[in-house]
């Protein structure tokens, strides 16, 4: 739609300019806790803060108003206050004229979802879907930032694709205050994006389809490279149960634990006839491998990290590497140069210059400039194409990445799953302040098993005590897929007939139930929606 998948705008500038902030399927006090203080800071300061989420986050206690939707139903939400901004005439229409294309046929699309509709699939107060949509579409900088409670579904395009037409259609693009920010979940899944970590990317998002593009490589690397899409990483596995992937080098990821459908993960691990894992500790999927790897954590390291709002930062050892463990770039060298591949050995530097030799976007980065006095520690956001440009804080100034930006249709649908009779509870999953992902790091931290060490299940007031089920007491949680045993937590904080469950903790895990549709388009999974059956233990 609009060129680039980044985050359009910066932090600060979100926080210090924004009048209205959209926050959408997103925890952030929780999951992205230095950008939650920012937001908090931006509501105590006068801004508007309305919230899109199925629970009762923190920052919910501070929003003007709060949609706690029905998970599954962002598009559905979206096309709605679509039509309402329309209905209401609280577009810019200049901007719409001059800068976009395919209005009608959205305008056309929307006008089926009205807000009488959408209170019954989302679940949600019409009157306040209709007053978000007026405070949204009256405010001069308004910012959407949404993170995996948008993508995390089979939908999860599609709930994208809703929300952009909302930022596009009010003109809260390539200008301070507004945008659409997505957070990303982890330090440095923006760099490796950038990197070509996509199986249809090379560098920079250079597709590896364009024959002139792929050239440019070949000459650099030295070897041919395949003009066809690859496969991405959730499609994998079922590739792998097919016998049509047989090896894997797996490298600082633990599926095992982190995604969906624990028993389909292992199953298709199990049919490879060689498993590498490359990582810094013997995580539950390291145990499962042929061979495996040590590598070094970022504190033993040089490199860089690109953050959630495309800034390039260096990060610079702090400590020596332990015995035994090597520099992941290291690592590589060696095992391509053993495979036959002619390969130098080139310090984090010059890898950083041969990224701009190749890059567009990163043609004006270098270590030497990162550590400046002109940067200041400050890093630069791409683009950044010569070494005089500044680097690019707001993305899409004056015109889009694509040229004119184009307006998407997505028609909700909903999730692949849905509560029935066996398994009434519609489930949804997410993060804890203080443990991260697969706990490879977190888990081993003694303060912070202290402060909450095992697995949770937070279930509604009403739905508890229908079920028998006290707050704190043992319960059974089953899925099509699985089953485990965890605590009751029980609150108003989820609506009746939901659940929510942290993924982080191996003694309940969440992933031996969640469902592994994948998304059409991202092939996403869907870690958001899925049904179960909650009995006492």
């Amino acid at each position: 739609m609009l060129g680039s998948g980044a985050m359009t705008n910066t932090i600060r500038d979100i926080a210090e300019q924004a009048d209205v902030i959209m926050l959408v399927g997103s925890n952030p006090e929780e999951a992205h806790p230095v950008i939650g203080m920012q937001l908090r800071a931006a509501v105590e300061r006068g801004c508007r803060l309305i919230v899109v989420d199925p629970r009762d986050i923190g920052l919910a206690k501070m929003a003007d108003i709060h949609l706690k939707i029905r998970p599954g139903t962002n598009v559905a939400f979206a096309n709605t206050m679509t039509n309402v901004l329309i209905r209401e005439r609280l577009i810019d229409e200049r901007f719409v004229r001059e800068r976009t294309e395919g209005f009608e046929i959205l305008a056309a699309n929307v006008s089926e979802y009205t807000p009488e509709w959408a209170e019954d699939v989302c679940g949600i107060d019409r009157r306040d879907l209709v007053a978000a949509a007026k405070m949204f579409g009256s405010a001069k900088r308004a910012s959407i930032v949404y993170c995996l409670g948008v993508t995390e579904h089979s939908t999860g395009t599609d709930g994208v694709m809703a929300l952009s037409n909302i930022a596009m259609i009010t003109g809260n693009l390539g200008k301070a205050g507004g945008g659409m920010n997505p957070l990303r979940g982890q330090n440095n899944v923006q760099g490796a994006c950038d990197m070509g970590a996509s199986p249809d990317d090379l560098p920079g998002y250079q597709k590896v389809w364009d024959d002139a593009l792929r050239a440019k490589f070949e000459d650099a690397w030295g070897a041919p490279i395949k003009p066809e899409r690859g496969t991405k990483a959730t499609e994998c596995f079922p590739a792998m149960i097919e016998g049509r992937i047989r090896g894997l080098y797996l490298f600082g990821e633990d599926p095992v634990r982190t995604d969906p459908d624990t028993h389909h993960v292992i199953k298709a691990l199990d049919a490879l006839d060689f498993l590498v894992v490359q990582d810094l500790f013997l995580t539950e999927t390291a145990k499962r491998a042929d061979v495996v790897l040590p590598g070094c954590s970022y504190a033993e390291k040089e490199g860089t990290f690109t953050n959630t709002e495309r800034r390039v930062q260096r990060v610079r050892k702090a400590v020596d590497v332990v015995p035994g463990a090597r520099p992941d770039t290291e690592v590589f060298t060696e095992v391509m140069n053993r495979m036959g591949y002619p390969q130098p050995a080139l310090t984090p530097a010059q890898i950083m210059d041969e990224i701009a030799s190749l890059t567009p976007s990163f043609g004006g980065i270098s270590h030497a400039r990162l550590d400046s006095v002109e940067v200041g520690g400050r890093g630069l956001q791409w683009p950044c194409p010569t070494p005089e440009h500044p680097g690019t804080s707001i993305l899409h100034v004056g015109q889009f990445s694509r040229g004119v930006g184009s307006f998407s249709v997505p028609e909700f649908q909903p999730s692949a799953e849905l509560p029935d009779w066996d398994y009434p509870l519609m489930l949804t999953t997410g993060r804890v302040l203080h443990h991260y992902n697969a706990q490879a790091m977190t888990g081993r931290t003694a303060g912070l098993d202290e402060i909450g060490g095992s697995s949770f299940i937070e279930i509604n007031t009403a739905d508890a005590e229908r079920l028998g089920i006290a707050d704190g007491s043992r319960v059974r949680v089953t899925s099509r897929r699985g089953s485990i045993e965890t605590t009751a937590r029980v609150s108003g904080k989820t609506n009746q007939g939901q659940v929510w469950m942290p993924f982080h903790f191996q003694d309940g895990n969440s992933n031996w139930l969640t469902n592994a549709a994948l998304d059409s388009v991202s092939k996403a999974p869907e870690y958001k929606v899925c049904a179960v059956n909650v009995t006492p233990a």
